[in-house]
């Protein structure tokens, strides 16, 4: 096993957008550990610079990468040798750190899950402490941080062209979810040679929902070992914490989430341990949990968890 340093920077960071056509900034062995570096925000969320300390290479990406109106700065793609499209590439979280003593959070017309009820746009620059871990809010509220990377996902499909990073998808993408921090696993769906891993969107903390559209935002680094799994099959990310399974769903209805999260969890269950679909059902309605991911980003998003010590009992 080797460990391995992603710096973000111009050559490595792509501004808004997923495409398979993205040449690796690194390549691993199945297995590797990679520490990666991100920044998060345009040039309108910077705070007084003689304030807070902003990462320099935020000003150079800024001046200098193509950007996708709206979205998000990502660090990659990462390419994992021997990856191969129907592979299933397993995300082990090791480690999530701040990297700068600042956030933003931003309020948007239009936006959010109340686009009707907020007219200004609002721009708040929350300060860190790293030492406690809280998010100094305006009102005096100390509030604890549970960091946390809102966007990793792999290559689409080549026939998707370039998306947005704003819509998660089945290569993951921007999920939100707050289960995935330090010590979760995700896995995610191969559909490039090398499955081409990216992320960033760090978060200091969210909430279930994320319903003004985001969190406090900030620079993070995350360590990851980045595993190929080819004894998996799936087409459409899971994840599981040291507690729990879990099962996701995207789709601008969140009936449908709850639909495709729920039926994925009764298939999980049957691999796990060979429960009938009938019997998979009663279990998820007795012990099961329907989780709101988020609620803006244009296909929102469900998870259901179930206690590993439920399934294994």
């Amino acid at each position: 096993m080797t460990q391995h340093h992603l710096h973000s920077s111009p050559e490595t960071c792509h501004w808004g957008f997923f495409e398979a056509a993205l040449k690796p900034v690194l390549t691993i062995a199945s297995g590797d550990e990679v520490i990666v570096d991100t920044i998060s925000g345009g040039p309108d969320m910077l705070p007084d610079r003689s304030k807070f300390h902003v990462p320099p290479e935020m000003l150079e990406v800024h001046a200098r990468n193509e950007r996708m109106l709206p979205g998000h700065i990502l660090t990659g793609p990462i390419a994992v040798e021997g990856a191969e499209p129907g592979d299933v590439l397993a995300v082990e979280i090791l480690d999530v750190q701040l990297r700068q003593d600042w956030g933003w959070n931003l309020i948007k017309p239009l936006s959010g899950t109340l686009p009707d009820d907020f007219h200004e746009t609002r721009i708040l620059n929350i300060p860190l402490d790293r030492t406690r871990m809280v998010g100094r809010m305006p009102w005096g509220l100390d509030l604890p941080l549970k960091p946390f990377f809102g966007v990793m996902g792999v290559s689409p499909p080549p026939s998707w062209g370039r998306i947005s990073s704003l819509v998660p998808r089945a290569m993951g993408g921007n999920l939100d979810n707050k289960e995935l921090g330090a010590s979760a696993t995700l896995y995610l769906p191969v559909f490039v040679p090398g499955a081409m891993f990216s992320c960033g969107d760090g978060h200091g903390v969210q909430g279930d929902g994320e319903v003004c559209v985001t969190a406090i935002e900030t620079a993070l680094q995350g360590r990851f070992r980045l595993t190929l799994r080819k004894d998996l099959r799936f087409d459409y990310p899971r994840a599981e914490t040291p507690t729990h399974y879990m099962t996701m769903a995207m789709d601008p209805d969140l009936d449908q989430c709850a639909v495709r999260a729920l039926r994925d969890m009764i298939i999980l269950l049957g691999e796990l341990r060979g429960l009938s679909r009938e019997d998979a059902y009663t279990l998820c309605s007795l012990a099961a949990d329907l989780r709101v991911t988020q609620t803006v980003n244009g296909s929102k998003g469900i998870h259901c968890m179930i206690e590993k010590a439920i399934v294994h009992g």
